[in-house]
């Protein structure tokens, strides 16, 4: 009986057309699929990912603030979350999420806002 070297030598000496069918000679003979073994590997991870679900639900959250634009930061903040002076301002000062669960479009739109007012923004 060939040891394992001398089978993974002669494989190796073989064209990739006659793999092929060795492998569906293997597969026929004992009641396998070789595409099973390949799906654990490395390969089948990088095509399990596109079939993940996009992510549909977004948390904006403040990082910081520009000091010298904080009057406008906390307006915008205001504005986008509907919270009291007091609470933006506090929400300005220390950061903190404006909202949770909300859509792509408004995350950017959010984003796009709080930014050009002077505040770092994270969108979750």
């Amino acid at each position: 009986m060939a040891t394992k070297e001398e089978i993974i030598e002669s494989i190796a000496s073989m064209s990739v057309m006659d793999v092929a069918d060795l492998i569906k000679m293997m597969e026929e003979k004992f009641g396998v699929v070789a595409a099973a073994a390949v799906a654990a590997g490395p390969a089948a991870a990088g095509e399990a990912a596109p079939a993940e679900e996009e992510q549909t639900e977004f948390t904006v959250v403040l990082k910081s603030v520009d000091a010298a634009k904080k009057i406008a930061c906390i307006k915008e903040v205001r504005a986008v979350t509907g919270l009291g002076l007091k609470e933006a301002k506090d929400l300005c000062e220390n950061g903190g999420t404006l909202k949770e669960g909300v859509s792509k479009e408004e995350a950017a739109s959010m984003k796009e806002k709080l930014t050009a007012a002077g505040c770092e923004i994270e969108v979750k």
